[in-house]
């Protein structure tokens, strides 16, 4: 039987997109779950993944033979910039059927496949394609990891305005309180963010994500 993938992506780079897919990961293998994260592509690193390394850490796992064989990191690229940059510096074009086969291999060998991927939303793995259009036609659903920092609404109204544009199915909203934000400012963009979603017609539940934790119990949810 092949497994279901859930992509995992953020308002932006540096939300916590990397923390919350290994954390998920995580909840989902105490519960029993076969769970495996892939990154669709990395950038400012080399060989395995630095955020699959950080996920594996997270599951408390080591590093799997998928791992090892390139399928959870199809693409890796030395320069940190937009994969379609850091691809052309390396004379290499990301190839959309490369990865859609990767992610098959690991459909093959688990039940769940969570995707996470680079920076926001509309991050261009290729000049012509975008990573939400790529999700979109693979059939993905999201997770969509925001936080309370300021310009956080704009961004995750932009976010769920392009996921409604595409018909991409919002699973859950990660809302990462890692920053030392006011508690008023954290729970008005908490209420509008949630106010927003309903108005888009989601009833996709916001999961709040403190102290480095999320509650096992809510997370299978979003994935199953």
């Amino acid at each position: 039987m092949k497994g279901s993938v859930v992509a995992v992506s953020g308002i932006d780079t540096g939300i916590g997109k990397t923390y919350a897919t290994g954390l998920i990961a995580k909840a989902l293998l105490q519960q029993g779950k076969a769970v495996i994260t892939q990154k669709i592509v990395q950038t400012g690193c080399e060989g395995v993944a630095e955020d699959i390394l950080e996920h594996r850490r997270l599951m408390g796992i080591g590093l799997q033979d998928v791992d090892r064989e390139g399928l959870t990191s199809p693409y890796v690229f030395h320069h940190p910039a937009s994969p379609h940059l850091s691809g052309r510096m390396e004379g290499v074009e990301i190839d959309v059927l490369h990865i859609r086969r990767a992610t098959f291999a690991l459909q093959k060998r688990y039940e769940l496949v969570l995707l996470e991927g680079v920076g926001g939303l509309l991050v261009p793995l290729s000049l012509d394609l975008l990573f939400a259009d790529y999700i979109r036609d693979a059939g993905y659903e999201l997770v969509l990891v925001t936080g309370p920092k300021l310009g956080s609404i704009s961004h995750t109204l932009l976010s769920i305005e392009a996921c409604v544009k595409r018909g991409i199915v919002i699973r859950g909203v990660i809302y990462n309180l890692f920053e030392n934000i006011d508690k008023v400012i954290a729970d008005d963009t908490r209420e509008v963010i949630l106010y927003y979603l309903n108005k888009a017609g989601s009833a996709a539940p916001l999961i709040d994500l403190q102290d480095g934790s999320l509650e096992g119990e809510q997370l299978v949810g979003l994935c199953f």
